[in-house]
């Protein structure tokens, strides 16, 4: 009987990025986002450069950064891919801590704004 926990997986990242930034599947950049990444099962330590990996497919989806929920996303996925241990956290905790580690307090507009309509503090 193994000790250790299983690796937490890309997928899994990515899937609970989405969950917690559009948890009822509205936004069609971020179901692209899951989408692209739904079969990875590669662990996330396995992965040299993860930051890049997901930042490469957010900037398919959305070159310009106009799509503050998929930019959103993209830093909950990189905050879980490096906080592995808070995958199962409280989705608003993780989103706040998510968002102050990408912009340290001060995001672009579009993502200020789309965090102000949540209800989310940065």
């Amino acid at each position: 009987m193994p000790t250790e926990p299983e690796p937490v997986t890309i997928s899994q990242i990515v899937r609970r990025a989405v969950e917690i930034v559009d948890p009822d599947g509205a936004d069609e950049d971020v179901v692209e986002f899951l989408r692209r990444f739904e079969d990875t099962d590669t662990p996330v330590t396995a992965v040299d450069d993860i930051d890049t990996r997901i930042a490469e497919v957010t900037g398919i989806i959305d070159p310009q950064e106009d799509a503050p929920v998929l930019q959103v996303a993209r830093a909950v996925a990189v905050y879980l891919a490096f906080r592995r241990d808070e995958v199962t956290d409280e989705a608003d905790d993780v989103l706040r801590l998510a968002v102050r580690s990408e912009y340290n307090g001060n995001p672009p507009p579009n993502v200020a704004n789309w965090l102000d309509e949540v209800g989310v503090e940065y």
